[in-house]
C-alpha cells in the first residue's frame, strides 16, 4: 500500500534505532508509520515528520512538532469504498492542517489515542 502513498505501521523500536540522532535523551518512540520514503514518529514528547526530498532522497527535512503546539486534530476512518483513513493536525500559527493518509490496515483509533494522550496534557 505504500506505493499508493498511504502510511503503514513500522516497528517503533526499529524507528527509534533508525532515527536515534533525532531523539532526546530518554525520548521514546511509541508509534511509527512509513509513507513511501517519509516517516511519521509519535514520541512521548513530540510528533516528528521525516520528509525525504528530491529524486535520491538524500536531502531530508525533519519537522519537530511539540504536542503543546497542536491546537486540534481530526481523524477520518476508512469506509467501505474509501480504503484510506486520514489524520489532520492543526498547529498553532498555521491555517492549513497537516494531512497524512493511512491504509485501512492502520488502527486510526490508536493514532487518535496517542495524540489524545499527549495533546490533552
Amino acid at each position: 500500500m505504500a506505493l499508493f502513498g498511504n502510511a503503514h505501521p513500522i516497528d517503533p523500536a526499529q524507528a527509534a534505532q533508525d532515527y536515534a540522532r533525532l531523539l532526546g535523551q530518554g525520548e521514546t518512540v511509541h508509534a511509527a508509520y512509513l509513507l513511501i520514503r517519509d516517516t511519521i514518529l509519535f514520541t512521548d514528547r513530540r510528533l516528528i515528520l521525516v520528509d525525504k526530498q528530491g529524486i535520491t532522497g538524500k536531502k531530508t527535512e525533519y519537522h519537530s512538532i511539540p504536542y503543546r503546539s497542536i491546537t486540534h486534530f481530526a481523524v477520518e476512518t476508512a469506509g467501505t469504498f474509501d480504503l484510506d483513513a486520514e489524520l489532520k493536525i492543526w498547529v498553532s500559527g498555521t491555517q492549513m492542517p497537516i494531512t497524512k493518509t493511512f491504509t485501512k490496515g492502520v488502527d486510526i483509533y490508536e493514532v487518535q489515542a496517542i495524540l489524545t494522550q499527549y495533546v490533552a496534557r
